[in-house]
């Protein structure tokens, strides 16, 4: 067995700029599995990759991620450059932009040895959403699978996987997940003519990641999506034929508190089909799940798809800085932020 197969299905955080003893003996969990990193946790790329490598040698093999998309969700800001939301890629500079930019950030990131972003958003924007707007590539299907098939083939060429997000859409509500449980009325037809595309064609060219909405479609099934054997295992491995990871949204979020406890919330997350939960910014409530699901059984098939989420080949940053490719990546996209 691999030291990867020994990974656990919980992805943490850790509180600051270093990493502590008892933040290192929680990594060394059997249930643990992946660590997301927030700003809090940045200082600059030095102290970054310094609390990296402690993160890899208290835990080695384990997954290490950020949500980095861009605009306003975009962790690591000073000696990284800036990208711009989603939504301004259409119309300035389109494809050809997304995947320069998806290389970059993408590059930047691996430079620190991070595996992978949580990133690129598939949700179509409807105009109402207090979370999506300017994250979402556009507000209609065809502008989000040109901007972010492009987007998430400059990650690959970059050796990171990508995981497309809010499957099966979070742009046609109002409210915001991370603070209450949003709720949409729509058909299945209707979601499969707007929402669903971008992630059926992306899944048709090899996306890597999905993570499910804390939304319920309520004419569909009662259940938010994250925690639904209908929408993980019948439409999204079933009818979409996704073989890849799938990975639950914040379970300490206010779109998560449907499920019950964080007990409850992580083994539902599990039983529907995700492979790995995440439980942020509570570590009291993160001990609980490692606790709870410390006798969890190791599944080859999870442990192979969780293993494609890891970075391809190492990046060197002082060669990556010194490159022709990235000084003209990080010019044009930065001549973007300055429009």
């Amino acid at each position: 067995m691999t030291a990867f197969a020994t990974l656990g299905p919980v992805m943490l955080d850790v509180a600051g700029l270093t990493l502590a003893a008892e933040e290192a003996d929680r990594l060394r969990h059997p249930a643990a599995g992946g660590l997301i990193l927030f700003r809090r946790n940045y200082e600059s790329p030095e102290q970054l990759i310094e609390l990296v490598a402690a993160i890899r040698t208290a835990r080695p093999g384990l997954l290490i991620a950020v949500d980095h998309e861009g605009g306003r969700v975009q962790r690591f800001r000073e000696g990284f450059t800036r990208l711009p939301a989603a939504a301004r890629y259409e119309g300035a500079g389109g494809a050809d932009l997304a995947e320069q930019a998806g290389w970059l950030m993408a590059m930047e990131l691996r430079a620190a040895d991070i595996d992978f972003s949580f990133a690129p958003v598939l949700d179509v924007e409807c105009g109402i959403s207090q979370v999506i707007g300017d994250r979402a590539f556009g507000g209609d299907p065809e502008t989000v699978i040109h901007l972010a098939s492009a987007f998430a083939r400059g990650m690959s060429r970059a050796g990171m996987a990508s995981v497309g997000k809010h499957f099966p859409g979070h742009g046609g509500v109002v409210e915001d997940s991370h603070h209450a449980l949003p709720v949409d009325r729509r058909s299945r037809p209707e979601l499969d003519a707007r929402d669903l595309r971008p992630f059926r064609t992306l899944i048709g060219d090899g996306l890597d990641g999905i993570m499910p909405a804390h939304v319920i479609y309520s004419a569909i099934d009662s259940r938010p999506a994250g925690f639904s054997p209908y929408w993980i295992q019948e439409v999204l491995r079933g009818e979409l034929g996704f073989t890849g990871a799938i990975f639950s949204d914040d379970l300490s979020m206010a779109g998560a508190a449907h499920a019950g406890g964080y007990s409850d919330r992580a083994r539902l997350a599990l039983e529907a089909g995700c492979d790995m939960v995440l439980v942020c910014n509570a570590p009291g409530a993160a001990a609980e799940v490692l606790d709870t699901l410390s006798g969890w059984s190791a599944d080859p098939a999870r442990a192979g798809r969780l293993e494609r989420m890891r970075g391809r080949f190492p990046v060197d940053r002082a060669a990556l800085l010194a490159s022709r490719e990235w000084q003209a990546a990080a010019a044009l996209i930065g001549a973007l932020n300055l429009d």
